[in-house]
Protein backbone atom coordinates (compact mmCIF):
# COMPACT_ATOMS: atom_id res chain seq x y z
CA UNK A 1 0.00 0.00 0.00
CA UNK A 2 1.29 2.94 -1.00
CA UNK A 3 0.59 6.74 2.09
CA UNK A 4 1.60 10.02 1.73
CA UNK A 5 2.84 12.83 3.29
CA UNK A 6 0.22 14.49 5.43
CA UNK A 7 0.32 17.89 3.59
CA UNK A 8 -3.20 18.15 4.55
CA UNK A 9 -5.74 16.72 6.68
CA UNK A 10 -7.07 14.02 4.52
CA UNK A 11 -3.50 12.65 2.89
CA UNK A 12 -2.74 12.04 6.32
CA UNK A 13 -5.44 8.59 6.20
CA UNK A 14 -5.03 8.47 2.23
CA UNK A 15 -4.13 5.13 0.90
CA UNK A 16 -3.66 3.31 -2.49
CA UNK A 17 -2.91 0.59 -3.49
CA UNK A 18 0.81 0.40 -5.70
CA UNK A 19 -0.34 -0.23 -9.44
CA UNK A 20 3.21 0.85 -10.48
CA UNK A 21 4.32 -2.35 -8.61
CA UNK A 22 1.69 -4.53 -10.19
CA UNK A 23 0.99 -2.93 -13.57
CA UNK A 24 2.74 -3.87 -16.67
CA UNK A 25 0.27 -1.33 -19.14
CA UNK A 26 -1.36 1.79 -18.97
CA UNK A 27 -3.60 1.70 -22.00
CA UNK A 28 -6.41 -1.47 -22.67
CA UNK A 29 -6.81 -3.01 -25.91
CA UNK A 30 -8.41 -1.36 -28.26
CA UNK A 31 -10.67 -4.38 -29.83
CA UNK A 32 -12.03 -5.57 -26.10
CA UNK A 33 -13.24 -1.96 -25.27
CA UNK A 34 -16.01 -0.34 -25.77
CA UNK A 35 -17.56 3.08 -23.99
CA UNK A 36 -21.00 2.07 -21.77
CA UNK A 37 -23.27 4.39 -19.90
CA UNK A 38 -23.46 3.53 -16.18
CA UNK A 39 -27.10 2.79 -14.48
CA UNK A 40 -25.99 4.60 -11.91
CA UNK A 41 -28.73 3.77 -9.93
CA UNK A 42 -31.94 4.59 -11.75
CA UNK A 43 -33.93 1.58 -13.37
CA UNK A 44 -34.99 1.58 -17.00
CA UNK A 45 -37.76 5.14 -16.26
CA UNK A 46 -34.68 6.42 -15.26
CA UNK A 47 -35.91 7.02 -11.73
CA UNK A 48 -33.93 5.94 -8.59
CA UNK A 49 -33.81 2.45 -7.43
CA UNK A 50 -30.26 2.56 -5.64
CA UNK A 51 -29.20 6.06 -3.59
CA UNK A 52 -25.70 7.40 -3.01
CA UNK A 53 -24.94 6.23 -6.83
CA UNK A 54 -23.91 8.86 -9.45
CA UNK A 55 -21.55 11.01 -11.40
CA UNK A 56 -18.16 9.86 -11.73
CA UNK A 57 -15.34 9.36 -14.10
CA UNK A 58 -15.97 8.38 -17.25
CA UNK A 59 -15.19 4.56 -17.85
CA UNK A 60 -14.40 2.20 -20.67
CA UNK A 61 -15.77 -0.66 -20.01
CA UNK A 62 -13.22 -4.14 -20.51
CA UNK A 63 -15.36 -7.14 -21.94
CA UNK A 64 -13.84 -9.47 -19.42
CA UNK A 65 -14.42 -13.36 -20.79
CA UNK A 66 -16.57 -15.10 -17.66
CA UNK A 67 -17.32 -17.95 -19.83
CA UNK A 68 -13.81 -18.86 -20.84
CA UNK A 69 -15.27 -21.96 -23.11
CA UNK A 70 -11.98 -21.83 -24.75
CA UNK A 71 -10.81 -25.12 -23.86
CA UNK A 72 -7.77 -27.57 -24.74
CA UNK A 73 -5.87 -23.90 -25.94
CA UNK A 74 -2.73 -22.92 -24.22
CA UNK A 75 -3.01 -19.04 -23.22
CA UNK A 76 -0.08 -16.79 -22.72
CA UNK A 77 -0.20 -13.80 -19.85
CA UNK A 78 0.42 -10.64 -22.09
CA UNK A 79 -0.13 -7.78 -19.58
CA UNK A 80 -1.52 -7.35 -16.30
CA UNK A 81 -4.34 -4.37 -15.95
CA UNK A 82 -6.07 -2.16 -14.17
CA UNK A 83 -10.06 -2.14 -14.60
CA UNK A 84 -12.19 0.81 -13.26
CA UNK A 85 -15.19 -1.33 -13.34
CA UNK A 86 -13.97 -4.20 -10.71
CA UNK A 87 -11.71 -4.22 -7.95
CA UNK A 88 -9.47 -7.36 -8.62
CA UNK A 89 -6.81 -6.88 -11.71
CA UNK A 90 -7.62 -8.05 -15.20
CA UNK A 91 -5.10 -9.61 -17.73
CA UNK A 92 -4.71 -9.82 -21.48
CA UNK A 93 -4.35 -13.63 -22.44
CA UNK A 94 -3.20 -14.55 -25.97
CA UNK A 95 -4.43 -18.22 -26.65
CA UNK A 96 -2.04 -20.03 -29.36
CA UNK A 97 -4.31 -19.77 -32.26
CA UNK A 98 -3.99 -15.55 -31.57
CA UNK A 99 -7.13 -14.74 -29.67
CA UNK A 100 -6.80 -11.94 -27.57
CA UNK A 101 -9.38 -12.35 -24.23
CA UNK A 102 -9.65 -10.32 -20.80
CA UNK A 103 -9.77 -13.12 -18.03
CA UNK A 104 -9.68 -11.52 -14.14
CA UNK A 105 -6.14 -12.88 -12.91
CA UNK A 106 -5.63 -14.66 -9.99
CA UNK A 107 -2.87 -13.23 -7.35
CA UNK A 108 0.41 -13.77 -7.74
CA UNK A 109 0.63 -14.47 -11.44
CA UNK A 110 2.78 -12.84 -13.71
CA UNK A 111 3.58 -11.66 -17.37
CA UNK A 112 4.17 -14.48 -19.50
CA UNK A 113 3.17 -17.45 -17.52
CA UNK A 114 0.81 -20.15 -19.11
CA UNK A 115 -3.03 -20.68 -18.68
CA UNK A 116 -5.23 -23.86 -19.48
CA UNK A 117 -8.45 -24.61 -19.59
CA UNK A 118 -8.89 -28.14 -19.34
CA UNK A 119 -10.58 -31.20 -17.73
CA UNK A 120 -7.32 -32.16 -17.49
CA UNK A 121 -5.69 -29.44 -16.51
CA UNK A 122 -3.17 -29.45 -13.76
CA UNK A 123 -4.33 -27.96 -10.62
CA UNK A 124 -2.25 -25.11 -10.78
CA UNK A 125 -2.74 -21.25 -10.37
CA UNK A 126 -4.53 -19.36 -12.86
CA UNK A 127 -5.96 -22.69 -15.00
CA UNK A 128 -9.71 -23.49 -15.22
CA UNK A 129 -11.18 -27.30 -14.85
CA UNK A 130 -14.50 -28.84 -13.40
CA UNK A 131 -15.01 -28.80 -9.56
CA UNK A 132 -15.16 -32.55 -10.01
CA UNK A 133 -11.28 -31.96 -11.15
CA UNK A 134 -10.37 -30.01 -8.29
CA UNK A 135 -9.06 -31.54 -5.07
CA UNK A 136 -10.48 -30.95 -1.82
CA UNK A 137 -9.02 -28.22 0.08
CA UNK A 138 -7.81 -26.21 -3.20
CA UNK A 139 -8.92 -22.34 -3.49
CA UNK A 140 -10.73 -21.50 -6.28
CA UNK A 141 -12.45 -18.43 -7.71
CA UNK A 142 -14.53 -17.40 -10.73
CA UNK A 143 -16.72 -20.08 -10.15
CA UNK A 144 -19.91 -20.75 -12.40
CA UNK A 145 -23.71 -21.61 -10.26
CA UNK A 146 -24.59 -23.84 -12.92
CA UNK A 147 -22.78 -25.74 -16.23
CA UNK A 148 -21.86 -23.52 -18.99
CA UNK A 149 -23.40 -20.34 -17.36
CA UNK A 150 -20.29 -18.23 -16.96
CA UNK A 151 -18.54 -17.45 -13.95
CA UNK A 152 -20.99 -15.69 -11.22
CA UNK A 153 -19.12 -16.68 -7.83
CA UNK A 154 -16.28 -14.72 -5.80
CA UNK A 155 -14.98 -12.53 -8.55
CA UNK A 156 -13.96 -9.67 -5.72
CA UNK A 157 -10.11 -8.42 -5.39
CA UNK A 158 -8.54 -10.58 -2.62
CA UNK A 159 -11.41 -13.59 -2.81
CA UNK A 160 -11.31 -16.93 -2.47
CA UNK A 161 -13.74 -20.25 -1.80
CA UNK A 162 -12.66 -23.64 -0.54
CA UNK A 163 -13.67 -27.35 -1.80
CA UNK A 164 -14.85 -28.60 0.93
CA UNK A 165 -16.00 -32.23 -0.40
CA UNK A 166 -16.85 -34.35 -3.71
CA UNK A 167 -19.68 -35.85 -2.97
CA UNK A 168 -21.41 -36.90 -6.83
CA UNK A 169 -23.50 -35.32 -8.33
CA UNK A 170 -22.34 -32.27 -6.34
CA UNK A 171 -19.40 -30.07 -5.08
CA UNK A 172 -19.37 -28.96 -1.71
CA UNK A 173 -17.69 -25.21 -1.32
CA UNK A 174 -17.16 -22.63 1.16
CA UNK A 175 -17.66 -19.05 -0.20
CA UNK A 176 -15.69 -16.08 1.16
CA UNK A 177 -18.78 -14.86 3.11
CA UNK A 178 -18.83 -18.16 5.46
CA UNK A 179 -21.98 -19.80 3.38
CA UNK A 180 -21.16 -23.35 2.46
CA UNK A 181 -22.82 -25.05 -0.35
CA UNK A 182 -23.70 -27.34 -2.84
CA UNK A 183 -22.93 -27.03 -6.80
CA UNK A 184 -22.85 -29.33 -10.08
CA UNK A 185 -19.66 -31.22 -9.75
CA UNK A 186 -19.58 -29.77 -13.67
CA UNK A 187 -19.15 -26.79 -13.47
CA UNK A 188 -15.83 -24.79 -13.51
CA UNK A 189 -13.67 -23.04 -11.75
CA UNK A 190 -10.29 -21.10 -11.95
CA UNK A 191 -7.86 -22.37 -9.42
CA UNK A 192 -6.41 -19.33 -6.89
CA UNK A 193 -7.58 -16.71 -4.93
CA UNK A 194 -8.44 -13.32 -7.27
CA UNK A 195 -5.88 -10.92 -7.85
CA UNK A 196 -5.45 -7.59 -5.60
CA UNK A 197 -5.96 -8.81 -1.98
CA UNK A 198 -4.71 -5.56 -0.36
CA UNK A 199 -7.97 -3.30 -2.14
CA UNK A 200 -9.92 -3.87 1.05
CA UNK A 201 -7.18 -1.87 2.75
CA UNK A 202 -7.69 1.14 0.70
CA UNK A 203 -8.78 4.47 2.72
CA UNK A 204 -10.40 6.57 0.37
CA UNK A 205 -9.31 9.63 2.63
CA UNK A 206 -11.52 12.48 1.36
CA UNK A 207 -15.09 13.84 -0.35
CA UNK A 208 -14.13 14.25 -3.54
CA UNK A 209 -12.46 10.78 -4.02
CA UNK A 210 -15.83 9.46 -3.22
CA UNK A 211 -17.41 11.68 -6.06
CA UNK A 212 -15.11 10.58 -8.17
CA UNK A 213 -15.45 6.73 -7.81
CA UNK A 214 -19.51 7.61 -8.18
CA UNK A 215 -20.23 7.82 -4.32
CA UNK A 216 -22.85 10.29 -3.61
CA UNK A 217 -23.24 11.44 -0.24
CA UNK A 218 -25.30 9.62 2.34
CA UNK A 219 -27.61 11.98 4.83
CA UNK A 220 -28.21 10.63 8.59
CA UNK A 221 -32.04 10.05 8.85
CA UNK A 222 -31.72 11.24 12.14
CA UNK A 223 -30.41 14.81 10.46
CA UNK A 224 -33.85 14.94 8.40
CA UNK A 225 -37.62 16.43 8.93
CA UNK A 226 -40.35 13.66 10.33
CA UNK A 227 -41.69 13.32 6.95
CA UNK A 228 -38.25 12.06 5.10
CA UNK A 229 -37.69 9.63 7.74
CA UNK A 230 -38.78 7.77 10.42
CA UNK A 231 -35.56 8.73 12.57
CA UNK A 232 -36.77 12.74 11.58
CA UNK A 233 -37.39 15.89 13.39
CA UNK A 234 -37.09 16.41 17.22
CA UNK A 235 -35.38 19.59 18.96
CA UNK A 236 -31.79 18.88 19.41
CA UNK A 237 -29.89 15.66 19.09
CA UNK A 238 -32.59 12.77 19.45
CA UNK A 239 -32.80 9.15 19.97
CA UNK A 240 -34.01 7.41 17.23
CA UNK A 241 -37.17 6.52 19.54
CA UNK A 242 -37.53 3.08 18.24
CA UNK A 243 -36.64 -0.35 18.96
CA UNK A 244 -34.90 -1.45 15.70
CA UNK A 245 -33.00 0.87 13.38
CA UNK A 246 -35.29 1.06 9.88
CA UNK A 247 -34.54 2.58 6.57
CA UNK A 248 -36.11 5.69 5.05
CA UNK A 249 -39.14 3.21 3.93
CA UNK A 250 -39.68 1.67 7.66
CA UNK A 251 -38.32 -1.55 6.67
CA UNK A 252 -35.88 -2.83 8.84
CA UNK A 253 -32.44 -2.59 8.23
CA UNK A 254 -29.15 -4.40 10.04
CA UNK A 255 -29.64 -7.87 10.56
CA UNK A 256 -32.80 -8.35 8.62
CA UNK A 257 -32.53 -11.56 6.53
CA UNK A 258 -33.93 -10.15 2.69
CA UNK A 259 -33.32 -14.03 1.12
CA UNK A 260 -36.63 -15.25 -0.52
CA UNK A 261 -37.49 -17.93 1.04
CA UNK A 262 -39.03 -19.44 -2.53
CA UNK A 263 -35.39 -18.96 -4.14
CA UNK A 264 -34.51 -21.76 -6.68
CA UNK A 265 -30.96 -22.34 -4.90
CA UNK A 266 -32.77 -22.64 -1.47
CA UNK A 267 -31.94 -26.23 -1.30
CA UNK A 268 -28.12 -25.89 -2.25
CA UNK A 269 -27.48 -24.24 0.59
CA UNK A 270 -25.77 -26.37 3.39
CA UNK A 271 -24.57 -23.84 6.24
CA UNK A 272 -25.78 -20.02 6.35
CA UNK A 273 -23.49 -17.08 6.56
CA UNK A 274 -22.98 -15.80 9.80
CA UNK A 275 -23.74 -12.06 8.86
Amino acid sequence: MKSFKPKTPSRRQMTVVEYKKVLTRSEPEKSLVFGIRRAVGRNNQGRITTRHKGGGVKRLYRDVDFSMEKKNIPAKVASVEYDPNRTAFIGLVVYKDGEKRYIILPSGITVNEEILISENAAVKKGNRLPLKNIPVGTQVYNIEVYPLGGAKLVRSAGTFAEVLAQDSPTTMIKLPSGEVRKLPENSWASVGQASNEDSNLVVIGKAGRSRLLGIRPTVRGSAMNPVDHPFGGGEGRTQRGRRRPLNKWGKGVRGVKTRGKKKWSQGSIIQRRSK
